[in-house]
């Protein structure tokens, strides 16, 4: 095994291109920006404080390593890659919280995200029980399976009914395209350094932070887990600041009910050509600028959003959504 510096180009590169994805630029368990650790057996990226949390699970549990600085395997990056990164990883490990528990936020102490973490990989209490390993002898290879395992069988799961009090099922997933802001507020000296969080029931995820640009342009894509019983998707766009808490700059709620509605109606898109199947219509209560169309584009059921920030001084920010039925 060689250090990560020396691995083939091939290798490096595989393991940057994963980091650089949206979801993977926060902590998998806190959300803290920038991560340059790795459970490389889970598949997630970690900050530091949430990495002596692993540390302390042990390396049968989680293994984890320094981005930059440990060694490598071949097979550890082949391990993080078929994972798929944060998103994909979260969707299972916690796919059913129950109510009552949060997910620690950047500023939690050790204590909050010891509790979080442990049950979250070591008792995987937010997995489905039959996902769950009960052998002791959970090594790498053990837990780079199992993840497989859920991975190729979480669509068929998150579909069956569960009576356990506070689970949640899934009926799908929704893609979000964030791709601009235009006139976002002014929350340092002269500008802003924008990044947008959505949130749907537990689940939180976030874009990564433009510095210094009130006219930012993302174009990332973010995923969330919807459940059958869901309600509008929340979104804020804050100031990321180093020193103090992340200042607001302006809110929307997402109205996902239009879509889902309009793609269950038609069932499979990919018998369908290029036509409108729907529309979210703007209206004094909602954040629109215009009625949002939902249309069937190549096989996908599709929605473009122009927003007007909300609870904020100036702001727009233009969306795209895509929903994903689980059986596809």
């Amino acid at each position: 095994m060689s250090r990560s510096s020396d691995l083939p180009a091939s290798g490096k590169r595989r393991l940057k291109e994963l980091l650089l994805q949206s979801d993977n630029r926060f902590c998998a368990d806190c959300g803290a920006p920038d991560p340059k650790w790795a459970s490389a057996n889970i598949g997630v990226f970690i900050c530091l404080k949430c990495c002596g949390v692993h540390r302390s699970l042990g390396s049968h549990v989680s293994k984890v390593l320094s981005v930059t600085l440990d060694e490598w395997s071949d097979d550890e990056i082949d391990a993080m890659i078929e994972v798929g990164g944060n998103s994909a990883a979260n969707a299972i490990y916690e796919a059913f919280i129950p109510e009552g528990i949060s997910k620690p936020r950047p500023d939690a102490n050790h204590g909050e995200r010891m509790k979080f973490i442990r049950s979250k990989y070591e008792l995987q209490e937010f997995l489905k029980p039959s996902l769950r390993i009960t052998s002791g002898k959970s090594t790498l290879s053990l837990q780079s399976s199992f993840s497989r395992k859920i991975l190729d069988n979480f669509r068929i799961t998150s579909t069956s009914q569960n009576s356990e009090e506070g689970m949640v099922e899934f009926i799908g997933m929704l893609k979000i395209r964030i791709k601009n802001g235009t006139n976002l507020a002014v929350r340092d000296m002269m500008s802003s350094d924008p990044y947008v969080v959505l949130a749907l029931g537990k689940q939180r995820v976030q874009t990564s932070v433009i510095r210094s640009n009130l006219n930012p342009v993302w174009n990332e894509e973010l995923m969330l887990s919807v459940p059958q019983n869901f309600g509008p998707v929340k979104l804020e766009v804050f100031d990321y600041d180093t020193f103090s808490a992340d200042d607001i700059m302006g809110e929307a709620e997402l109205d996902i009910q239009p879509l889902i509605t309009s793609a269950m109606a038609f069932g499979d898109p990919e018998m369908f050509g290029n036509m409108q199947i729907g529309k979210w219509l703007k209206s004094h209560d909602n954040a629109l600028i215009d009625d949002s169309i939902i249309n069937i584009v190549d096989g996908k059921v599709k929605q473009e959003i122009s927003l007007k920030l909300q609870n904020v001084e100036s702001g727009e920010l233009e969306l795209d959504l895509e929903w994903m039925p689980l059986e596809h």
